[in-house]
């Protein structure tokens, strides 16, 4: 039994002479509801990941009360070249509280070791080089 938790579209764009790796997150759609409202304030939290451990984070901004939101922001990452191949993303959506602990909505993984959808778009980002991929993704559970 799958949780509809959602899904997020963003891009990914490699500049390999810059050695420069942009995520632009562009918009969620139908998250799960966090909050007691029947909303959530979420914000998308890309992780670099290498050989399991977290290299770098990036967040966007918050989006207040809402299930749909629209973020337009690009999180850019220095991934050297000879490394681009061996590093992954976690694109977390995040529930924001103002009290007690934020909240993972749901999370999905793109790199060279990830699986499906997430391998695909990577394996797309790095066939173009400087040209934005965009995708949607849906969220998993956090495990």
């Amino acid at each position: 039994e799958k949780a509809d938790l959602g899904e997020v579209n963003f891009s990914l764009c490699y500049l390999p002479t810059a050695g420069r790796l942009t995520v632009t997150v562009i918009r969620a759609s139908n998250l799960r509801a966090m909050d007691l409202t029947g909303y959530s304030d979420p914000y998308v939290k890309a992780s670099l990941m290498a050989e399991g451990r977290r290299l770098k984070k990036r967040k966007t901004s918050i989006k207040k009360n809402t299930l749909n939101p629209n973020y337009n922001e690009a999180l850019v990452f220095d991934v050297p070249h000879e490394s681009v191949h061996h590093v992954s993303l976690t694109i977390a959506v995040v529930d924001y509280d103002c009290i007690g602990h934020n909240e993972v909505i749901g999370l999905c993984r793109v790199g060279s070791d990830a699986d499906g959808p997430g391998r695909e778009h990577w394996a797309q980002m790095l066939a173009n080089p400087r040209k934005p991929i965009e995708h949607w993704h849906t969220l998993v559970e956090v495990r």
